[in-house]
């Protein structure tokens, strides 16, 4: 089972296609749909928006205790 979000703009007389992945467009496809308005925060990004070195500079971070040693493996490692 695959589960798929997507925002999508009705047409103009109120419909809406899903696309649907190559491996699911033969056969039937059970669909479950949750109707709500979307708010300007939930804009869909831009096709091909992120390209190129640092386009996700700021958004990817590590926490600075990524090295040291988890207390669940301390005993085995000892």
């Amino acid at each position: 089972m695959s589960t798929i979000t997507a925002i999508l703009e009705p047409n103009a007389d109120g419909t809406v296609h899903l696309p649907l992945p190559a491996e699911l467009r033969h056969g039937k496809v059970r669909v479950e749909a949750k109707l709500e308005a979307a708010s300007a925060e939930q804009k869909t990004p831009e096709p091909g928006g992120l390209k190129g070195f640092g386009a996700l500079k700021g958004k990817i971070w590590m926490a600075p205790d990524f090295d040291e040693p988890l207390e669940d493996f301390k005993e085995p490692m000892e």
